[in-house]
């Protein structure tokens, strides 16, 4: 398959998302000791999620490290059951990515496309494959992300630069 018969790209990172029981722990490193920026916070009941927004870099470039912690630790979803928690990758059009990849198997998680904690239209890539949809994040939750405008010039300025 060439790259020109997908009808979307996956630009780069646009978050890493940190769970544990205890989101101050998980500052202690991230900020206190990395010198993580923290820029915003989270909470959603129906998400069973209290999280913290740091950064990493800036403007188009900038990298999220989302540290969540359950607001219940026996509900779920289990936000610190996996600790590397999920992956976030901006994607230049995200209705085509979602369209073209259920359409060769890959496994979504339930939700479709919805408004992230960020302002951005999001989906799930499933951690796991099903015999309906064969391939997934082979336990790895990957987030697809909608990539802004200047986040979409940005990125392809860059790759225009090292061609």
């Amino acid at each position: 398959m060439t790259v020109s018969s997908r009808p979307f790209r996956v630009l780069g990172v646009q978050q890493i998302a940190i769970g544990g029981l205890d989101k101050q722990r998980l500052q202690t490193l991230w900020v206190d000791m990395l010198g993580l920026e923290l820029s915003g916070s989270f909470r959603s009941e129906r998400e069973n999620v209290d999280e913290d927004i740091c950064a990493i870099g800036s403007g188009p470039f900038k990298v999220e490290v989302d540290l969540m912690q359950p607001l219940d630790p026996q509900k779920k979803p289990a936000v610190h059951a996996t600790p590397l928690n999920h992956v976030g990758l901006w994607i230049d059009d995200l209705p085509a990515a979602v369209d073209w990849l259920t359409a060769r198997g890959v496994r979504f998680a339930p939700g479709g496309i919805r408004q992230g904690a960020s302002g951005f239209d999001i989906t799930f890539l499933h951690p796991k494959a099903s015999d309906e949809f064969p391939i997934a994040g082979e336990g790895v939750l990957i987030e697809l992300v909608q990539a802004p405008a200047e986040v979409v010039k940005a990125f392809s300025r860059l790759a225009g630069a090292t061609a």
